[in-house]
């Protein structure tokens, strides 16, 4: 079990193996009690959760390179000379047939990998689809020209060696996908606010189907309700679930109170809102079936829909390459210079070369920030308790260069590699970060929406202007107000953009104390 696991164990964490009714019914105190049906095999943060969805697109990239270079291939051995030179009547039929077997995989929705789809009816559509390509291609060459008995060949040829190749690669991704689902890995986990009988209808159901993690009760009326609602622990009010350990883990919070209560539902719905997990209103089902129904919406969990520009899912896998891609070539290209401030720290003070800070990530995740240590080893502020002032005495003199130039960050790039942050995001603040004497996630309600993508090495906000320790609470609501614009508009353009303009913003950035 790992170490996250470990700590959402005990009783105020999400629900253990299944509790019996007799378990229930004991007083809260028990561990027994406070353990419920859901418990994953595998517990993972809405981030690895998510990584799982867009492999998606990770499929795909991997069938369009396979298709390119079979029809690159088998074009070039059916070319008399080199394949640049080839007459475009020759080319066409290889072209307009991979052209045909990619767009048909994509329209048909062959990379969702949908709950309950089996894998003979998997693999039977994309042989189709192939077929259906082969067509083209052979059809295409007897009206561009005419053929000899060669091109037939070459036609036919490639047309198998893709079939073999796009079978064999969708077989890997259908066990692929069936080992996540077997692990968890894709199942959505829910909570529930309001310990009533619509919440029992939905566990009661959603107990015989097994396709969504019910993983607490919170219900602000806690002298009247149970410990336990059909084995699921109750475990605080509605203002405990905002700080509870639990988050990271909770793809969606579900209110199961009455839609009439109006006035309750939108006082829960602004009080919730404040965390970066979606919230959704059950909408009282009239008999089994809406009921079911409304489960699908809930434990629909296909891998990402790769249609569509604005996909959000999309947009997410754009970023993901952008830093793998980006973040590669930055980490080889500074490793001399992060050679040389290595040894430089190293021989201006004694202490370890890094630091490593807690912060919150995607989704309120506690990850661990890696930086250059800049600071006196008996100095060091795991928690920033102490923001940066000018002429810290805490600062070494290393330390003032690297802060001043940002070098201090270059080891996140590792964060970014391990997909725990982002090149451009919302900078990650230390947890329990304070902005005078008050905790700085206190100051602003909507604080925690700028954890809805992962944190950045730099961000809007840093180019803007917002860069360093937040000394007043107008600091605060000025950093997350820009970092929500950011998360409302994030694009692979405009992270490129403030790529591009980080440095030179940062370094004529005299007023900023870091």
């Amino acid at each position: 079990m790992t170490d996250a696991a470990s700590r959402l164990s005990r009783p105020d964490a999400p629900p253990k193996p299944r509790a019996t009714r007799a378990a229930a019914a004991r007083p809260a105190a028990s561990g027994a009690a406070r353990r419920g049906p859901f418990r994953p095999e595998v517990w993972l943060n809405a981030r690895q959760r998510h990584a799982s969805r867009l492999a998606a697109h990770y499929f795909r990239a991997f069938d369009v390179l396979a298709v390119i270079a079979l029809t690159l291939l088998c074009a070039w051995v059916a070319s008399p000379g080199a394949l640049i030179h080839a007459e475009v009547s020759r080319l066409a039929p290889f072209v307009l047939g991979a052209a045909t077997v990619l767009a048909l995989l994509r329209s048909l929705g062959r990379y969702r990998f949908s709950r309950g789809q089996e894998t003979r009816t998997h693999l039977l559509s994309v042989a189709a689809i192939v077929i259906v390509g082969a067509v083209v291609a052979l059809g295409s060459g007897a009206l561009l020209r005419p053929v000899e008995a060669a091109e037939w060949t070459a036609w036919s040829v490639w047309a198998g060696l893709t079939f073999v190749a796009l079978m064999g690669l969708h077989l890997g991704w259908s066990a692929m996908v069936a080992r996540w689902r077997a692990s968890g890995a894709l199942t959505p986990n829910i909570v529930l606010v309001g310990a009533t009988r619509h919440a029992e209808a939905l566990i009661r159901e959603a107990l015989k189907r097994r396709d969504l993690n019910v993983l607490g009760i919170f219900d602000d009326r806690l002298a009247r309700s149970p410990t336990a609602i059909e084995g699921v622990p109750v475990l605080g009010s509605a203002n405990d679930l905002l700080t509870h350990k639990m988050t990271p883990y909770v793809d969606r919070i579900v209110l199961a109170i009455d839609p009439k209560a109006e006035a309750r539902v939108r006082e829960l719905t602004a009080r919730l809102g404040t965390l970066p997990n979606e919230v959704t209103l059950l909408v009282e089902p009239n008999g089994e079936q809406e009921m079911a129904v409304a489960l699908d919406r809930l434990a629909a969990a296909p891998l990402a829909d790769i249609q569509g520009a604005a996909d959000p899912d999309r947009r997410a896998f754009n970023k993901r390459m952008q830093d793998l891609i980006v973040g590669l070539i930055a980490l080889i290209g500074l490793a001399p210079v992060m050679a040389v401030i290595a040894v430089a720290i190293r021989l201006d003070s004694p202490g370890p070369i890094f630091f490593r800070q807690r912060r919150h990530g995607f989704n309120q995740e506690e990850i661990v920030v890696w930086k250059f240590r800049s600071m006196r080893q008996e100095a060091a502020d795991a928690t920033a308790s102490r923001q940066v002032t000018h002429d810290d005495d805490r600062v070494t003199k290393i330390g003032k260069f690297i802060r001043k130039t940002s070098l201090d960050e270059l080891p996140q790039l590792l964060n970014v590699i391990t997909g725990e942050m982002s090149l451009v995001g919302p900078r990650p603040h230390a947890i329990g970060m304070k902005t005078g004497h008050v905790e700085s996630a206190r100051l602003v309600a909507e604080y925690a929406h700028r954890h809805r993508i992962k944190p950045g090495m730099t961000g809007w906000a840093a180019v803007n202007g917002s860069r360093g320790p937040l000394h007043t609470a107008q600091d605060v609501r000025r950093r997350v107000q820009l970092d929500i614009d950011y998360v409302e508009r994030q694009s692979v353009w405009m992270d490129l953009w403030i790529m591009a303009v980080t440095v030179p913003v940062l370094l004529g950035d005299r007023a900023a104390i870091r």
